[in-house]
């Protein structure tokens, strides 16, 4: 995943999210993963996201958008993320 690809996919659902961000982390690039935690922020699949990792909505959305998450909601994020994230691994 790149920041020149333009249509991501769809981040409705907690699947689409830890689908999305798994393949963000596996790039590897740090701003890959600033730019995809920042889109996830504003998605509608924020709402599980933030239910499945038992943080609040609203600050996990702030924090994302500012870049500015702490270690303890990354490391919920992830094993979130590890559990639902696609089979293939691949974006849904």
């Amino acid at each position: 995943m790149t920041a020149a690809e333009s249509s991501p996919p769809a981040l409705d659902t907690l699947e689409g999210v830890a689908g999305y961000l798994a393949a963000a982390f596996d790039a590897g690039d740090p701003d890959t993963m600033t730019q995809a935690l920042a889109l996830v922020a504003r998605a509608a699949g924020l709402a599980p996201l933030a239910a499945a990792a038992g943080l609040p909505r609203a600050e996990l959305a702030a924090a994302l958008e500012a870049g500015e998450i702490g270690l303890d909601a990354l490391l919920s994020i992830m094993k979130v993320i590890d559990l639902h994230r696609p089979a293939d691994g691949g974006l849904n």
